[in-house]
């Protein structure tokens, strides 16, 4: 099994701080931030930092002047975090079919006219700059057209 290097729901909440934030925090600072947001106690949001510190999605330097204190640096964009955390959800759900994952999405979504024209012009965005050829995509671009 490979180790997990994406936030855990509750690890997203801390990063959701971090991003908004864009600059290094301490654990201080962020256990002051969530509390508005979130029932976590501040042992809590300390084993978090830690966790996302050990996948690799926040970084720290120690203090200068006091080596008790960690400024935590973000290392992975919410943007990558999401991506990663999509390829997961549909090789784990969609056995790594991505088209059978957007369609069950698009299904199960009650989107308005003007949702529909959204995505339809960002399908036509990725036609264009061909996302389903890239170097990246083509092992998935087989297994879609595989599983129909």
């Amino acid at each position: 099994m490979e180790k997990e290097t994406t936030p855990s729901q509750s690890e997203w909440l801390i990063m959701e701080i971090f991003w908004a934030n864009n600059t290094s925090m301490t654990a201080k600072e962020v256990i002051k931030k969530i509390q508005d947001k979130a029932d976590m106690s501040p042992r809590m949001v300390r084993v978090l930092i830690n966790r996302l510190c050990q996948k690799g999605v926040l970084s720290y330097t120690v203090d200068e002047h006091d080596l008790r204190v960690y400024h935590y640096s973000v290392m992975k964009s919410k943007e990558e975090c999401q991506k990663e955390k999509s390829r997961k959800f549909v090789d784990s759900y969609f056995e790594g079919s991505r088209k059978n994952a957007m369609a069950a999405l698009l299904q199960s979504a009650d989107l308005t006219q003007e949702q529909f024209q959204e995505l339809e012009e960002i399908l036509g965005k990725c036609r264009e700059e061909g996302h389903s050829i890239s170097a990246g995509t083509k092992k998935n671009a087989e297994k879609d057209s595989d599983k129909g």
